[in-house]
């Protein structure tokens, strides 16, 4: 069975532009950059879950409609171990060489790749780049970069299609903030911006 071969940048370059714990929403000065081929590269997921050196890109789905969130709880048949349990508001994955054929940039075929094979959005949509995830306090976090996007849905309609998403639906993000104890890091991340956002 063949490797999987996952986009990512040296740590280095990202620590250049400029390191941050937490969320960022400055997408402009991290995107062309970390996206362009001459920091990207492709290289083997066993290899990269274990090397800090370099951070694995994931594009970080969020759906909103209205003030509710779409959020799910992660079941022990999903693919990362490390957060089996932990409930998320985010749906995405890994930009591999499966993405390099597409008509979109590699980045976003992965994204497409990712929806489709995750969740069917059942209502209009429009979508936006809102800002970058980094955690440096967790194993998963020191190897992931997340580049986060919102999608506005017209009704709040979304299915999991995936067998390890399960207790989905939509729910306030003020609900969900009082659940922030269930959520995976990323989440938790989000969802504070989020609300910061909504208050603010």
């Amino acid at each position: 069975m063949s490797v999987e071969h996952v986009l990512v940048i040296p740590t280095a370059v990202f620590h250049e532009i400029g390191h941050f714990q937490g969320f960022c929403a400055d997408v402009d000065r991290y995107l062309d950059v970390i996206l362009d081929p001459r920091h990207a590269s492709y290289r083997p997921r066993p290899e990269m879950e274990k090397d800090p050196s370099f951070k694995q890109l994931i594009p970080y789905c969020i759906f909103r409609s209205g003030d509710q969130l779409f959020h799910y709880q992660r079941g022990s048949a999903q693919g990362e171990a490390r957060l089996h349990a932990k409930r998320s508001i985010g749906v995405g994955g890994h930009v591999s060489t499966l993405d390099l054929d597409g008509d979109l940039t590699p980045y976003l075929e992965g994204m497409r790749r990712e929806l489709e094979e995750e969740v069917d959005i059942e209502s209009g949509w429009t979508e936006d780049c809102i800002g970058l995830i980094n955690d440096d306090l967790t194993e998963v976090g020191k190897v992931h970069l997340g580049i986060v996007h919102i999608f506005d849905l017209d009704n709040p309609k979304v299915q999991p299609r995936e067998k390890s998403m399960i207790n989905a639906g939509f729910a306030p993000s003020s609900e969900l903030m009082t659940r922030m104890d269930e959520f995976e890091t990323w989440s938790s991340i989000c969802l504070k911006y989020l609300e910061n956002q909504e208050n603010g």
